[in-house]
């Protein structure tokens, strides 16, 4: 099973804290904030037929992994962003950074990892989803392996994410209905 960890140890977070001038815990704190938020708009957008549709598009032209900073399309990240929250986005962002303890991860922060992230996290559910899957054959064949599908793959690799029940409380209580705010 996928969880945020996973995408978490991918976000060059050293990398966010210089190129933005802030501690790396700060860093951290709004990633780990940024993340379950980001990935939660993703499923809610990726919920109805075309938003779906939209989102494998968009993986297909993600399936590099950025190594650092440097290598992040931030301008592209601000068209994920604005296509996941949409009219949302200042809302979202002001909801994650009240839902961070830290009082140093403000609004201006989450915006500004935002388009960082996005990317990132789209880069990850593509290669996730373009991995190759073993499947248990009837016993007379051996197992074999095939590319994944990304059809309802999706939906359950977007809620593998956000399976944790610590995630799902912010999801559903700091988010609440302004996920899915975007161009679905």
């Amino acid at each position: 099973m996928t969880d945020l960890n996973e995408v978490l140890d991918m976000v060059p977070v050293g990398d966010i804290a210089k190129k933005l001038g802030i501690p790396d815990d700060v860093a951290e704190a709004a990633v780990k904030q940024v993340l379950p938020g980001l990935i939660g708009g993703l499923a809610a957008n990726a919920s109805t037929s075309s938003g779906s549709a939209a989102l494998e598009k968009a993986l297909s032209s993600h399936t590099s992994t950025p190594k650092s900073v440097d290598d992040i399309d931030t301008q592209d990240g601000a068209k994920i962003v604005k296509h996941v929250f949409g009219d949302n986005t200042d809302k979202v962002a002001a909801k994650l950074a009240d839902g961070e303890p830290k009082p140093n991860v403000t609004m201006d922060i989450i915006k500004q990892i935002l388009p960082i992230v996005a990317p990132i996290v789209l880069s990850f559910i593509a290669t996730q989803m373009m991995a190759p899957k073993t499947t248990a054959a009837p016993a007379t064949k051996k197992k074999t392996t095939t590319p994944a599908s990304t059809g309802g793959d999706l939906g359950g690799m977007l809620g593998g994410l956000l399976s944790d029940p610590n995630t799902q409380q912010m999801i559903g209580g700091l988010l609440g209905g302004l996920l899915g705010g975007g161009t679905k």
